[in-house]
């Protein structure tokens, strides 16, 4: 297996880590990132493949599981319901109920109600040069969400705070103060949605939080610590990501001239998670001794799965590198596979064919004053900063 040294927060491959890809594709299915100590999978093949073996999940082996320091005991205290973070039987109960509470009939009644919200931020948009993400793409998710869950739109942007605090945990920079932000995050945000938890127990509404609190599988229902871990796993995951894919969309379109419209909403939404997605490494742990892809794994051993390089893998798609709408739709990794296939996919969707299409129908002379930056946030990828003018 070949060795590669690339620390993820080099500020070129943060800017492009697609060149380091091609060539660790070009070195097989599987190589060692020295700097993350394990085996990657970095072709179509072997990331599609570890993502629904089953000898491999994403709970570490229960003898092997590390000792949490006092420091990070808050946010580690929500992640141990996370059903990210699970395997059977504990994921397929949790993941049974939000399913049941999470259906496609709720939301194909946020349709209009996301369309409208496009239309009130573009509305806000100045006449100047300006930021797009904290404009657009970051408050559209976040209060879609925020209206999901039932909480206050008000409260959104003390969402994205403790948002962006706890996903900072799974980033390369990570620290000291990100660890201590993140557990201050944990604990607010839990006390926050508890009092909201007990006033919908006595008072029940149309939204998330109610409907998981009566959703049942086999007579059992969530527990208060469960309704908190889930509903943070919902903002967290929908956001970041959903942020993420705009922005970096629209960093690649604007430039192309590729205008977004109902009838190619969808092909295009599928590209840019194809192209450049907001997620690029999930791991796994083995739960045997098992050799995979010419690699022999011991239990407990950790494999890191790329999914944005399996996106560029030429063996599945022609001219792989190239932004094409119009290609074939295949099925790309970015929602990850198996078991822990994203739940919040459809709802990604849903804003994305939403969205663009109404971005582009206000803004025809939309244009970027200069190429996005992206963050420092590996393993996730997606800008810092946009700036346009209309």
């Amino acid at each position: 297996m070949i060795r590669f040294d690339q620390s993820p927060t080099d500020p070129v491959f943060v800017q492009s880590p697609y060149p380091t890809y091609a060539r660790m594709r070009d070195a097989g299915d599987l190589v060692f990132w020295q700097d993350y100590g394990m085996p990657c999978a970095v072709s179509h093949a072997a990331v599609h493949a570890l993502l629904r073996d089953r000898r491999f999940g994403r709970e570490v082996p229960a003898e092997m599981a590390p000792e949490i320091p006092a420091h990070l005991a808050p946010f580690y205290a929500v992640e141990a319901h996370s059903m990210l973070e699970l395997e059977p039987p504990r994921h397929t109960r949790l993941r049974g109920l939000v399913l049941r509470a999470f259906t496609s009939r709720k939301l194909g009644s946020m349709r209009a109600d996301i369309e409208a919200l496009c239309h009130r931020l573009i509305d806000d948009f100045p006449t100047c040069e300006f930021e797009l993400l904290p404009a657009f793409a970051q408050k559209l998710p976040v209060i879609v969400i925020a209206r999901l869950l039932g909480v206050p739109e008000e409260m959104s942007d003390q969402l994205l705070a403790w948002s962006n605090a706890m996903v900072a945990m799974y980033q390369a920079r990570r620290d000291r103060a990100v660890e201590d932000a993140a557990s201050r995050a944990a604990t607010e945000f839990s006390a926050y949605l508890r009092s909201y938890i007990d006033a919908r127990r006595s008072a029940p509404r149309d939204d998330l939080i109610t409907h998981l609190i009566a959703a049942e599988e086999g007579g059992e229902k969530l527990s208060t610590e469960e309704l908190i871990t889930t509903c943070i796993l919902v903002l967290n995951a929908g956001h970041e990501a959903t942020v993420h894919t705009i922005g970096n969309g629209l960093n690649t379109l604007l430039p192309m001239g590729l205008k977004v419209t109902p009838d190619n909403a969808e092909a295009v939404t599928e590209e840019i998670m194809r192209f450049d997605p907001p997620l690029h490494m999930f791991t796994r742990y083995a739960y045997d001794e098992v050799e995979v892809f010419g690699h022999r794994f011991r239990r407990g051993d950790q494999v890191g799965l790329m999914l944005a390089s399996a996106n560029r893998d030429g063996r599945v798609w022609e001219d792989a590198e190239r932004f094409d709408p119009e290609r074939p739709l295949t099925t790309h990794t970015s929602f990850g596979g198996g078991l822990h296939f994203c739940v919040g996919a459809p709802l990604a969707r849903l804003e994305l064919q939403v969205a663009l299409p109404v971005l582009f129908e206000r803004c025809p002379g939309l244009r970027r004053v200069m190429p996005g930056t992206y963050a420092d946030s590996y393993h996730f990828h997606g800008l810092e900063r946009l700036m346009v003018a209309v």
